[in-house]
């Protein structure tokens, strides 16, 4: 199953988005590792329902979309390239 195709085009910058506030987030020392899906997830749903106009069940599920692709590429990142070097 292809998860992006649940992701919008106009949604593909949330995902970037999400993707470097995590890294942000991940070198904040105050902010703890088991916080920090949930604080991208809150950041996807919200960020989804803005850029979409409205609160929908759609828009909630893309923006949950958005974070999971974001989340999926970066431990496809750190378990590939960064780990296998």
């Amino acid at each position: 199953m292809d998860i992006i195709k649940f992701v919008p085009e106009q949604l593909l910058i949330l995902v970037a988005g999400i993707y470097v506030i995590g890294i942000f987030l991940k070198s904040t020392p105050k902010v703890k590792d088991w916080l920090i899906p949930w604080v991208l997830l809150l950041i996807g749903v919200i960020g989804s329902v803005t850029l979409q106009q409205g609160f929908t069940a759609l828009a909630v599920f893309q923006g949950i979309a958005a974070t999971g692709v974001a989340v999926l590429t970066n431990q496809l990142i750190k378990q590939t390239i960064i780990k296998a070097t």
